[in-house]
């Protein structure tokens, strides 16, 4: 039965009262659509999360299971199987995970978390859960211990006792060591919080508790009293144990290693510092950095391996962080890019009694996840499967195309293998737990992300999974040589002069075009073989200021008409020299120039420059960023736009068709009064070349560095669909963008209104979306022409009319020709969107070329390029029933306009308070809907063309601009954003894919054999060498140890249910955890039945009382 959902009805009515879509019919048409698309085709969920785990905390392993789960500082945590298994989940609470432990080979973790919970984790189930929580309420938990087989959970404190918990019931047991008993009586101070517990490999009933000012104690469980005690003076970071349980090595701040017996008291066997600087009379060696943690692991056949982080001489100052791996007397120190938050030894045995032969050690830094081999010399690294590497730059912009061609994954796959680096260890990756998800939705889906340093990442995201396809480099196009004054500054590099801002994408022809923070654009083909260009095109376009301004002296600077000679280095005439304060204002800026290389590039197979085109400075002022981009493979044309106009650029004769001022696409028809200005005698009238110059020039003339206040506003241009200038002027680049919300909002209100009557210069009206169509250009046309849609930042589409020569030879000397025709609509807010649909309301996709390779095959052939017709061609007296639907949404709301007629059919005020950030008309299974998503976090979908509410859904409230930077629809449904600057979060909105999520999703857990114990010898069980075990329910039990203060912790049952633990099926904690809860029932029925007894005998005392009383 279909659920009654009164919140879709009440928002329903909502929408209708308050901006009811107006529906007007043309006078000779009547638009009646059979709209596929209904609400029940929508519901909004989380798919996966990609990336590496922002700010981690802490880490554990499944040695049997082959599982590896990372915590963060936000209560996240992330689980890692086989390559394309991946999990995350979400702490409640948000704070951070300080520990974790797995249930070996049960299929469960205990998370620890800052917050003084420990909650049991369910992995048996796709999407895990818990099953359990404990609310420490008076002491801070500071370490935890789970032996490998037990149920007893170890748990330190701050105030130095430990607890013990049982992990099947979660609750706490009477058994306490407190820090009073556990230390000398003669001792009066306190000895700190518990830094380590375990228990000895060889003797469960031996507890060593390590306490942070030095002192470790080994605790006899059965006497209930401290058998050793060892002092030193140095505080205490970690301790670990030979696996034959006779010693154990300690970890110390001062940078020492200390190794103590455990039936030797008083001082330790040996200390060193490994790291400290040995001076020759004897002395100690002078301190070193903490070492923060050691592992003690053993080999059969060789030396134990020491291995340890910290630990480094305070002299090493700038020295990057540093793993050391002891082995015999070799002593290898691994440098590691960023800080390590920990690190685990990976051993061929879950057993801590037997030989540990480790084979790899897992380091969780800052940043990256490193796992080196110990089985190979010099200890290389893994190659890493897993996408981590989304944020080796920041990410500045996303894109996400479903439903891709199905030869692009290959293609692309095939070029960025050759990229792959050398010298990785030859073994497979070590983490190889879990199976992949069954599912049945499967179409190729790509995701493209521009970054700070000027590369662009191409991403494999078919199937819920995500790998790097290809890697480009943008910044190769430029020459990198500084000065040398520069070359000592670390400022220059911070602004990230090649960062990337808009990309532009055809799947279909392969082209790709880049637009940059320092105003350039990059035109890219893809190609399957290497090339040398000897000299990278260019092409320089002035694009003059709409503001009111004085004539400049060097205004009158004749445009340059010049006809490219490709492969040579015409003679142009240079650009006007600028004025004095330009060229200051150049030299001072502490950004350097991006001056396009003058010497041959060599281009490896994949994405290779084709064109590269510079705005320059213009009468002392830098260029405005690029605001908006477009390309389109059938007309050869790129458009961008900024706030000062329009360009479009033929990337196939490299010339400029058109330089036009917002202005000017209006012509007589701008509704707007402006400001007076100077008029400009360097302005041509459309259509001509403007302001140009090509070819390579001097670095002074071609590009004029824009100051570091232009980067800073680089997201200003990129987002201006988003936020007009008032609001934006000062945003960090690109990871940590502060939330400003309530500022955000109110200049909105200021700016975004539609009745705009003067425009001032704070909030010029900038270019914020193209969109190239085959349509009807004009009013009442009855034939379909290729138009270029401009819409601008005052919620304006103008249309400009595209006359293209033939194609062939002609199309390669013919200039394009391109005239404004006036304006099509004009709606509340920024333009952000465009399509067109046809008469049954289908999506209509821009025309393209299929791809065809650029460059000379090996037969010295070029391959001719298959082109599809620059237009449809349709029959003159086209029927107006075969008309077209052109869908725009702005900031505010949506408008449908049928075409020719031009009269607006449909509207709808999509949001009032708030305003839409992204915005994307996307092809579901079902049919064509417009989806967006708003600044108040709500995510709604609308119906084409009708525009009625599909869904509306509270999803995600604004915190930072990265959201908006980087949140983007695709068809079929699927959505991403970046929810942390190293993470990817992937979404759904198809009530489809959300049904087969849980076929798709991998799952974490898999029935396998724990391995067998070690074999204890005959000798040693005869004389008792072996391993002893324990009996623990005997020492923590209700029945011995009691039952612990209830005011200590709080038990919270978890959402996880009984399913997780009938799903412990298997392992020694399973049966136990079944035959524990029969026990607790019988015993709870038991105890009830117990108590009625009680009460009725009390009851009846008290009447025999009154009885003899009334005698």
């Amino acid at each position: 039965m279909k659920k009654f959902n009164i919140r879709k009805v009440l928002d329903g009515l909502k929408e209708v009262s308050s901006s009811t879509p107006s529906v007007q019919v043309g006078p000779q048409e009547n638009h009646l659509f059979h709209e596929t698309l209904q609400s029940d085709h929508f519901q909004l969920c989380k798919t996966v999360r990609h990336g590496f785990p922002y700010q981690p905390s802490s880490m554990a392993f499944d040695p049997v299971q082959k599982i590896l789960a990372i915590g963060t500082q936000s209560g996240a945590l992330r689980l890692f199987g086989r390559p394309g298994v991946e999990c995350y989940c979400q702490h409640e609470s948000g704070s951070a995970v300080i520990q974790l432990q797995f249930l070996i080979n049960e299929g469960a973790l205990v998370s620890a978390l800052a917050d003084d919970s420990v909650h049991l984790w369910n992995l048996r189930q796709k999407r895990p859960a818990i099953l359990h929580s404990l609310k420490f309420n008076r002491e801070r938990i500071t370490f935890c211990h789970l032996p490998f087989q037990s149920k007893w959970l170890y748990i330190g404190t701050e105030r130095g006792n430990v607890h013990i918990v049982n992990v099947e019931s979660f609750m706490l047991s009477g058994y306490v060591i407190m820090w009073n008993k556990a230390i000398e009586l003669s001792s009066k101070a306190h000895p700190g919080p518990v830094v380590h517990i375990s228990d000895n490999p060889m003797d469960e009933g031996k507890l060593i508790i390590g306490f942070e000012s030095g002192i470790v104690v080994l605790w006899d469980l059965k006497s209930k009293k401290a058998e050793y005690r060892y002092a030193h003076d140095e505080a205490i970071h970690s301790v670990a144990w030979h696996h034959e349980g006779k010693q154990f090595i300690c970890s110390h701040s001062d940078g020492t290693l200390t190794t103590w017996n455990v039936r030797g008291q008083g001082r330790p066997i040996q200390t060193i510092t490994p790291h400290g600087k040995q001076p020759k009379d004897g002395k100690k060696p002078e301190p070193c950095k903490p070492i923060l943690k050691v592992e003690y692991k053993t080999t059969r056949n060789g030396e134990p391996f020491i291995i340890f982080s910290g630990g480094l001489s305070y002299d090493t100052v700038g020295r990057r962080p540093c793993l050391t791996v002891m082995h015999g007397k070799s002593t290898a120190v691994l440098e590691m890019d960023y800080p390590i938050v920990d690190f685990l030894t990976l051993c061929e045995t879950p057993y801590p009694n037997d030989f540990q032969e480790p084979y790899a050690v897992v380091v969780l830094l800052e940043k990256d996840l490193v796992v080196i081999d110990l089985a190979q010399n010099g200890y290389p690294i893994f190659e890493n499967p897993y996408p981590l590497t989304i944020h080796e730059s920041p990410v500045t912009c996303c894109e996400y195309f479903a439903d891709c061609p199905v030869d692009l994954i290959p293609a692309l796959y095939s070029v960025g293998s050759r990229q792959k680096r050398q010298g990785y260890s030859k073994k497979e990756w070590p983490v190889s737990g879990g199976n992949w998800g069954q599912g049945t939705l499967s179409y190729p889906e790509i995701i493209i992300t521009g970054h700070a340093d000027g590369t662009v990442k191409f991403w494999d995201a078919s199937a819920i999974m995500l790998q790097v396809l290809y890697k480009l480099k943008t910044a190769k196009v430029f020459d990198r040589n500084r000065s040398k004054e520069d070359k000592g500054s670390t400022e220059v590099s911070d602004e990230d002069p090649f960062a990337i801002q808009i990309m532009a994408w055809c799947p279909e022809s392969r082209m790709l075009c880049v637009a940059g923070v320092s105003a350039n654009v990059i035109v890219y083909r893809f190609s399957k073989l290497e090339v040398t260009t000897e000299v990278v095109q260019l092409l320089e376009v002035r694009m003059l200021s709409e503001l009111n301004e004085t004539d400049s002296p060097d205004g009158g600077g004749e445009p340059t008409s010049a006809h490219h000679t490709p492969g040579a280095s015409p003679h142009t005439s240079g650009p006007p020299s600028q004025p004095s304060t330009s060229s200051n204002n150049s030299d001072g800026g502490n950004m350097p120039c991006l001056k396009v290389r003058s010497t041959p590039l060599k281009q490896s197979a994949g994405y290779q420059v084709d064109l590269v085109i510079q705005l320059v400075w213009v009468s002392g002022e830098p260029p405005q960023q690029i605001s908006s981009l477009a390309l389109n493979s059938t007309y050869g044309l790129v458009v961008f736009g900024n706030s000062n106009g329009v360009a479009v650029v033929d990337y196939i004769q490299k010339t400029v068709v058109l330089n036009l001022g917002t202005v000017e696409l209006y012509g007589s028809n701008d509704p707007y009064q402006r400001q007076p200005r100077s008029p400009r005698k360097s302005r041509q009238p459309s259509g001509g070349l403007c302001d140009i110059n090509e070819g390579s020039a001097t670095s002074e003339d071609r590009c004029k560095s824009p100051t570091s206040g232009t980067v800073a506003d680089m997201f200003v241009k990129r987002d201006v669909l988003f936020f007009p200038a008032k609001m934006s002027r000062k945003l960090s680049l690109p990871t940590e963008l502060k939330p400003d919300l309530d500022h955000r909002d109110n200049s909105f209100s200021r700016s975004r209104s539609s009745s705009v009557t003067s425009i001032d210069k704070e909030s010029r009206e900038a270019i914020s979306l193209f969109y190239f169509c085959e349509t009807f250009a004009r009013k009442g046309d009855s034939t379909l022409t290729p138009c270029l849609y401009v819409g601008t930042s005052l919620g304006t589409v103008l249309v400009l009319v595209l006359t293209l020569p033939p194609a062939g030879e002609q199309r390669q000397l013919q200039p394009v020709i391109i005239s404004p025709v006036g304006m099509l609509v004009r709606l509340k807010g920024s333009v952000l969107r465009m399509a067109l649909l046809d008469s049954s309301g289908s999506l209509l996709p821009p025309s393209f070329d299929p791809w065809f390779e650029p460059n000379v095959t090996t037969d010295g052939e070029e391959k001719v390029p298959k082109r599809r017709p620059v237009s449809v061609s349709p029959s003159t007296s086209q029927d107006l029933s075969e008309s077209q639907y052109a869908v725009v949404c702005s900031e505010k709301q949506a408008k449908v306009v049928s075409l020719p007629s031009q009269t607006c059919i449909y509207k709808h005020n999509i949001t009032e308070t708030s305003f839409i950030l992204r915005a994307d008309v996307v092809q579901m299974t079902q049919g064509v809907c417009l989806a967006c998503f708003c600044a108040n976090g709500h995510i709604k979908t609308l119906s084409l063309p009708g525009l009625r509410p599909l869904l509306d859904v509270n999803y995600l409230p604004l915190t930072d601009m990265r959201i908006a930077r980087t949140f983007c629809f695709t068809n079929l449904g699927q959505a991403m954003y970046l929810c942390s600057p190293t993470e990817i979060q992937r979404i759904t909105y198809s009530q489809e894919t959300c049904e087969n999520l849980q076929e798709m999703l991998g799952e974490l857990f898999t029935p396998v054999e724990t391995p067998e114990a070690p074999n204890r010898g005959f000798f040693k069980g005869l004389f008792g060498g072996g391993a002893q075990s324990l009996d623990r329910e005997e020492l923590f039990g209700e029945i011995a140890a009691g039952k612990a203060s209830r005011s200590l912790a709080q038990h919270i049952p978890g959402t996880g249910g009984i399913e997780g633990m009938k799903g412990a099926a298997s392992g020694v904690v399973g049966d136990l955890a079944r035959a524990r809860i029969a026990l607790d029932e019988r015993g709870q029925k038991l105890g009830e039945l117990d108590e009625r007894t009680v009460a009725m005998m009390t009851s009846a005392d008290s009447f025999s009382k009154h009885a003899h009383e009334v005698r």
